[in-house]
């Protein structure tokens, strides 16, 4: 049964009544929820706020680097560090390297533009800092419901946006109600803010539907896949920062690495791999392996122990890239937009600066009794905010770099460096990423080295780290518009990329006892980074909400 005929047989869903609903308990949500509730402790008033999250707790699904600029968090919380909010690390040392298959270059220090330099900054695990963040905002009065992903979006007679469905518990994979069937509840709103990170499920709905970003480039991605290591005390520099270009990549393809010494001997290692590759061949995955077997890489991991493992999407798009933010009933916030500062490799700050910007205007409407209409002044604060000055200083940046490693580093160089990022001209992106691979005739096979076990590994030894799980019997979450296009076109003109783009072995072709392919999708191994969704070629892969609470579990990522 579709989930339309299953409300029409067992509805109508129950629902519930807020001022300000909220989708996605990462940095954005959160943080526009905890600001929702100030204002109203400021002005003795009461404003009613949910926050939906997907996880199974807050911080299950979040994963970033990360190195966290504290501006955003400080202008929330004055007292952040009396409050113990978990920034421990400050940056102790900034290194860039060049790297080639056994050496590496060193940027001088004097000579990094300030993109790079982290001085102020914070290493931290953004899932940890979230889940402090989800418990101001549960000391604040917000109401915060883990387990219970946004599935639907809801709209009155007039097309505003009036709310949001949660999606049916207890379906089996035949679609079919079981014993443990749940109908969804509705969650209407005088405003809902969608806060669900790059490519959200939702917001992306949002942009088809209302055409959003009409008026913007589009949109690129980037793939970041990171592990956590215990290493050697003897090798551990908390605060050092490390970031490299080059090898294991072609000089075309966009890309880098970060190594972060965070504390207790432990370090973030992780690479990102622009997802406007050419080569269907290349596994990010495979890369991120290899990476790691650099000497400048491995001399600190050799001896170590890989603690968790995960993957995720980022926007890379930038200021050109943003779409319209606002529309009547709603707006879009932090990643969900695409706020992320690809070139400081930076946007948590970015997600609570904009998720405080997008409840000041909610806020300020309900108070004046207005509902459901847009909320303009959203859009008009983030222009007069350092936010949209530190974007547009870096607006070049993934336009330039996506022109090759040597050419984009000069030019990155000459904008931020030189000029300081106060250029006249403005790049723009011209094509989305699924746009962007040649036909597997075209390109050369990459061989990858097998996993050794110690540094290296395979996808599924990786997902079993990162807890996650899905229930059995329910409708696969990665779904095709046609079953035909995996073999048709994926397979025969490109080689199958979506069994070397997905990080978690999701995807495989396998033989039919005729001998013929198949796709086969390993649904409960998916670690929703949104790859998928993102890089396949005829955008045949839609991915949708699972049943609550499934998905990764990431403990200190």
């Amino acid at each position: 049964m579709t989930p339309a005929s299953l409300l029409e047989q067992y509805g109508p869903r129950e629902s519930m009544e807020y001022d300000v609903v909220i989708v996605g308990g990462g940095p954005a949500g959160l943080s526009a929820a905890i600001r929702l509730k100030q204002r109203a402790a400021e002005q003795g008033v009461e404003i009613g706020v949910c926050v939906l999250e997907k996880g199974s707790e807050i911080g299950a699904h979040i994963l970033s680097g990360a190195v966290m600029d504290p501006r955003a968090i400080t202008e929330l919380f004055p007292d952040w560090k009396e409050q113990g909010a978990p920034l421990n690390v400050p940056v102790a040392e900034d290194k860039f390297l060049f790297l080639s298959e056994t050496g590496a270059k060193a940027v001088p220090n004097w000579a990094l533009p300030d993109n790079f330099k982290n001085h102020g900054n914070y290493v931290i695990s953004l899932a940890n800092v979230t889940r402090w963040l989800g418990q101001q905002a549960e000391a604040l009065g917000v109401e915060i419901f883990p387990g219970f992903p946004a599935a639907e979006i809801l709209f009155d007679e007039n097309g505003a946006v009036k709310g949001v469905a949660t999606g049916n518990m207890g379906v089996g994979k035949d679609g079919e109600p079981t014993e443990n069937f749940q109908l969804g509840m509705e969650l209407h709103a005088k405003y809902t803010l969608f806060c669900e990170g790059a490519r959200g499920h939702l917001g992306r709905q949002l942009n088809e539907k209302l055409k959003l970003d009409r008026d913007a480039d589009p949109q690129v991605y980037g793939i970041g896949i990171k592990e956590l290591w215990e290493i050697d005390p003897s090798k551990h520099q908390p605060g050092l920062v490390i970031h490299t270009a080059g090898w294991p990549l072609e000089s075309d393809t966009y890309g880098g690495s970060f190594l972060y010494h965070i504390d207790n001997n432990q370090v973030m290692v992780g690479f990102v791999v622009g997802l406007a590759y050419q080569n269907p061949y290349l596994s990010p995955f495979e890369e991120f392996q290899r990476y790691k077997t650099h000497p400048e890489i491995r001399k600190y991991l050799e001896g170590g122990k890989r603690v968790s493992y995960g993957a995720r999407a980022i926007t890379a798009g930038g200021l050109m890239s943003l779409p319209k933010l606002v529309f009547k009933g709603g707006a879009l916030v932090g990643d969900d937009a695409g706020f992320l500062n690809v070139s400081r490799i930076k946007g948590s700050h970015a997600a609570i600066k904009t998720g405080m910007l997008a409840a000041d205007a909610a806020f300020d409407a309900v108070q004046a009794g207005r509902q459901q209409d847009e909320l303009a002044a959203y859009p008009e604060a983030f222009k007069q905010s350092w936010l949209y000055t530190e974007l547009y200083k870096a607006r070049n940046f993934k336009q330039w770099m996506g022109k090759g490693l040597y050419l984009g580093t000069l030019m990155v160089g000459i904008e931020q460096k030189l000029m300081g990022g106060n250029v006249p001209w403005t790049l723009h992106h011209q094509h989305r990423d699924n746009e962007m691979l040649k036909p597997a005739s075209q390109c050369k096979p990459i061989e990858y080295p097998k996993p050794d076990g110690k540094l290296t590994f395979d996808r599924l030894s990786s997902v079993f780290i990162s807890n996650t799980n899905h229930e059995e019997n329910q409708p696969a979450h990665l779904t095709l518009k046609d079953a035909k296009i995996p073999v048709d076109v994926n397979l025969r003109t490109y080689a199958g990329p979506e069994a070397r783009f997905c990080p978690a072995a999701v995807y495989e072709f396998v033989k039919n006892d005729d001998g013929s392919d198949r796709l086969q999708i390993n649904a409960q191994n998916c670690v929703h980074c949104k790859t998928c969704d993102i890089k396949d070629p005829t955008q045949n892969i839609v991915w949708v909400t699972p049943e609550g609470g499934g998905g990764p579990n990431y403990p200190n990522m």
